[in-house]
């Protein structure tokens, strides 16, 4: 039985696409959250993701890109309640019907028990994971050596219905973070204009473990986990710049892309020379 939903429906438009002239990480983020809420209602969990109270742990693996102009929809459905509650999300190429995006979503509900009867209900729901596996990755041992790169305030416009500071604000602090440690490694925007140059996502976890409230400040500081021949592994952390308690974290894989050839591109000496000594380790 098929138990994927329709969630979403949409395109693209050329004004939420980036430097690396495609969709912007943070609008995948601001189109699932519709999503989500849709799939909540659908599982009748649409009052416990109001609620929150609990940490949601996402993973995106991106297969293909969506540019200005494509026109997609995406799917889900419940996996799992063996340990919280798992979800699945497919962002489809409406075109064709190739999957170019997976998403696997877990819930932390230690605290928030569900009924035997909704639990029965999701249970005949169950669908079957079709995506790639997801990749652990090893968490920096420390935040030691990692730079600030990113602050502010949180603003009206990045909350959800709920009032909390939603996932795709998150994202977009994140991205303006990896800007920055671009900039670190002397991929600055001279550098990207003169050789064709972008840095292009192709797999993403996000841990949101908390709220901050309206105008509330917030701190994101970034290490490298990760330099490789043509990519690079990005650890974002925000945190609550008076009390230190952290809100959100991001694992982010990128490779530096060619543009035109639409390729991975191997770095160039000058930007592995300065972003080596940058490297944190891991655990």
């Amino acid at each position: 039985m098929n138990n994927w939903s329709e969630t979403y429906r949409g395109a693209v438009p050329p004004w939420e696409c980036d430097i690396t002239e495609h969709f912007t990480i943070a609008y995948y983020l601001d189109r699932l959250t519709d999503a989500a809420r849709n799939l909540a209602d659908l599982l009748d969990l649409g009052d416990l993701l109001r609620g929150a109270g609990f940490h949601r742990l996402l993973h995106l693996r991106f297969m293909r890109e969506l540019r200005a102009g494509s026109s997609f929809h995406i799917e889900g459905s419940a996996l799992s309640l063996a340990d919280g509650l798992r979800l699945g999300h497919r962002f489809v190429d409406s075109a064709d019907g190739t999957v170019v995006t997976w998403v696997q979503e877990h819930w932390d509900l230690s605290g928030v028990p569900l009924s035997q009867l909704r639990r029965d209900a999701i249970a005949a729901r169950l669908a079957a994971w079709e995506g790639p596996p997801i990749e652990e990755r090893p968490d920096p041992v420390s935040r030691a050596g990692f730079v600030a790169t990113a602050r502010g305030r949180v603003k009206p416009t990045d909350l959800d219905a709920d009032g909390r500071l939603n996932l795709a604000a998150i994202v977009h602090r994140f991205t303006d973070a990896t800007m920055q440690s671009g900039v670190a490694i002397g991929m600055d925007s001279e550098f990207l204009l003169a050789h064709r140059r972008g840095l292009s996502t192709f797999e993403l976890t996000l841990l949101s473990t908390g709220a901050l409230a309206l105008d509330e400040s917030y701190l994101v500081e970034t290490g490298i986990a990760h330099f490789g021949a043509s990519s690079l592994r990005l650890v974002h952390v925000m945190t609550d710049l008076h009390s230190g308690r952290e809100v959100a974290r991001m694992s982010q894989y990128a490779v530096n892309l060619d543009l035109d050839a639409r390729r991975p591109a191997r770095w160039p000496d000058e930007i592995r020379a300065r972003a080596l000594p940058l490297v944190v380790p891991v655990g």
